[in-house]
């Protein structure tokens, strides 16, 4: 086994999870809002806040998938050391990890069923900026409206409109994450 897939792990798990769970649910509760996110090391290129969501998000019960350049035998060695969650194609995966290109025309991933909405995928994109500028984010967790730079607009309208069902995504790099539910509206930047 390669000493990259044994290292990069959380140093302290119960502690560097705890902080690391509030970091994911602070995004994901308040859409658009850009947070710092740390304590894994993954093997290059997911970034460390892609690997620290992973840790703290997944386990054995929580298949995953990984695409294109995150695809490899690196990334897939650390993901099964860690956390023992099952690689699996993207449409049977309850959270997805990729670059915006890789992951943006997976038109099979999970969007939840009329009874079970909740029954859909997170996509964990990996962008190579993130800002509070571009496109207008409104909805619950927003107190009026936030900007947020989005790799475009028509696909994540599209997935809002089909509200309760559709993906909900999580936009990672470097340290940064934000979250985007599929509760949230955008529209264009004026």
């Amino acid at each position: 086994m390669k000493i990259q897939t044994l290292t990069g792990g959380f140093s302290d798990p119960s502690t560097d999870g705890a902080r690391a769970f509030r970091v994911i649910m602070n995004a994901v509760a308040r859409p658009g809002r850009i947070g710092h996110l740390t304590g894994a090391t993954p093997p290059s290129p997911m970034s460390i806040a892609a690997g620290t969501l992973l840790l703290t998000l997944c386990d054995p019960d929580t298949p995953i998938a990984v695409v294109g350049t995150l695809d490899t035998d690196a990334i897939r060695g650390w993901i099964t050391f860690h956390t023992g969650a099952p690689i699996v194609d993207p449409d049977a995966a309850d959270y997805v990890f990729g670059k915006w290109a890789e992951v943006k025309d997976l038109k099979n991933l999970k969007k939840g069923e009329a009874q079970y909405p909740d029954r859909s995928a997170t996509v964990v994109v990996e962008l190579d900026s993130l800002v509070n500028q571009g496109a207008i984010l409104t909805g619950p967790g927003i107190h009026t409206s936030l900007e947020l730079s989005l790799p475009e607009l028509e696909l994540f309208q599209q997935n809002s409109a089909s509200f309760p069902l559709g993906l909900d995504f999580i936009f990672c790099c470097n340290t940064q994450i934000a979250g985007l539910p599929r509760s949230t509206k955008i529209q264009e930047a004026l």
